[in-house]
């Protein structure tokens, strides 16, 4: 994914705090329901074929009630997956 941010940490990950995080990823709710699809996860991670499995895998992983969106519930799951997969830290304030 495509998380710009000004800050790294010692170990090269991309800092920022949970807040951060959510204002990015409204960023990417393009029909503003309050939750992300994997096709608005695939828009915001570029590359083909590799983008829509990412996507996928995104959602499997944060996806905890199986519905096919991630909504606030879930953000943890996502912050999870995002500091696993996505060389990102995210500070919780």
């Amino acid at each position: 994914m495509a998380i710009k941010t000004c800050c790294f940490s010692v170990d090269g990950k991309r800092v920022m705090n949970i807040e951060d995080f959510k204002r990015w990823l409204r960023k990417f709710d393009a029909d503003k329901d309050g939750k992300i699809s994997r096709k608005e996860l695939e828009d915001a991670i570029p590359g083909g074929w590799f983008t829509r499995w990412k996507g996928k895998a995104v959602i499997r992983s944060a996806d905890s009630n199986g519905n096919g969106f991630i909504d606030e519930s879930e953000i943890d799951n996502l912050v999870e997956f995002a500091q696993k997969y996505l060389g990102v830290k995210i500070l919780q304030l």
